[in-house]
């Protein structure tokens, strides 16, 4: 059983790399596409955004788009990860209150509603960090050099 747990842990940390890579991907993908989804379907938006009663809706719908297209794109490379991951949270819980919440019958809703899980992986990044395999780690190790 040793010899096992030796064995996994060893694989385990040899991919470590992975975690982070595969999160960021993965949000910085979808907020890059819902971003972009936003800013070439802005009048689209701003009339979903006036329908769900959200303040400024003209100000606000450019402003989510970007934060979306330009967070996403920094998660996505892995720059500034933790910084960026912010705004999408903000954003998710936003969508959660004016828009989900009204689907939301019993825990397993909430917990399975997108915005949630992308909420918890942007937490993980924020506390893990981007991982090896980033910008930030790159820029970190350069830094590192020349001291």
């Amino acid at each position: 059983m040793r010899k096992i747990r030796e064995i996994i842990h060893t694989v385990a940390s040899k991919l470590d790399w992975l975690p982070g890579l595969i999160s960021r991907l993965t949000i910085g993908g979808i907020f890059i596409q819902t971003g972009w989804g936003k800013i070439t379907h802005l009048d689209k938006v701003i009339n979903f955004f006036t329908s769900l009663g959200i303040p400024a809706p003209r100000l606000q719908a450019p402003l989510v788009a970007s934060v979306e297209l330009g967070c996403g794109t920094l998660v996505l490379l892995g720059l500034a990860t933790r910084i960026a991951s912010i705004p999408l949270i903000c954003t998710m819980v936003v969508a959660i209150i004016t828009v989900r919440m009204k689907e939301v019958h019993d825990y397993s809703d909430f917990l399975s509603m997108p915005e949630y899980l992308f909420i918890a992986l942007l937490v993980w990044l924020i506390v893990k960090g981007a991982g090896s395999l980033s910008v930030d780690r790159f820029l970190a190790d350069r830094c590192e050099k020349k001291s």
